[in-house]
């Protein structure tokens, strides 16, 4: 496979979803996973776009398959990234992104290990707070708790291998780029996409 798959993680809060659609919108050739469901689609949501979305069931049945590099269940609500479909893209010298946890990348990471873990930090516990408290959807109660489970997921930033800080968003998203390109030059890659001029430079 000679596509990259890139796995972009970050506490709450954080940006991380607004970098990955300037990232997707600003590099060619770069694709977002779209994830599979059990939770209800909501008005204005679109099947394929926002989610695959399916029953309980037969989700459950795909996990049996070994159908999902990775799943979880949120507030009663599974979730899924289609093995399938991203190696399929990764064939297709396409590159892949997955806006997951920490621990979805983590059983990324067992199936595809070459995967490239992102983890997206903010400036400060204060700037986070406010990003929170901005939203105007929480209560000072239920920031604080997101707040909490933000320091849990910033605890395994150890398990990626690179860190992008959030302060200005700009410099953040050049900084997301830069970790394309440079994967994109990696030998893995290039061993693959340019093995015709390699054969041809070593023959005689």
């Amino acid at each position: 496979m000679s596509g990259s798959l890139f796995i972009v993680a970050a506490a709450s809060g954080t940006g991380k979803t607004s970098l990955v659609k300037s990232l997707v919108e600003s590099v060619p050739n770069l694709g977002v996973s779209v994830s599979h469901t059990t939770r209800p689609i909501r008005p204005g949501e679109l099947e394929g776009v926002n989610y695959h979305f399916t029953d309980r069931e037969t989700f459950v049945n795909r996990i049996g398959e070994g159908a999902f590099l990775e799943h979880a269940e949120v507030f009663g609500n599974l979730y899924g990234t289609s093995k399938e479909w991203v190696v399929s893209q990764l064939q297709q010298d396409r590159d892949v992104i997955l806006e997951i946890d920490w621990q979805g990348a983590a059983q990324v990471r067992r199936l595809l290990p070459e995967a490239v873990g992102i983890f997206i930090l903010p400036p400060s516990l204060e700037t986070l707070q406010s990003r929170l408290t901005g939203r105007g959807q929480d209560s000072p109660e239920v920031i604080a708790h997101r707040l909490r489970e933000a320091q849990g997921d910033i605890a395994h930033y150890a398990e990626f291998a690179y860190l992008v800080v959030n302060d200005d968003f700009d410099a953040a998203l050049t900084d997301l780029q830069a970790i394309v390109r440079a994967s994109r030059l990696s030998y893995r890659s290039q061993s693959v996409r340019q093995e015709t001029l390699l054969r041809r430079l070593l023959a005689g």
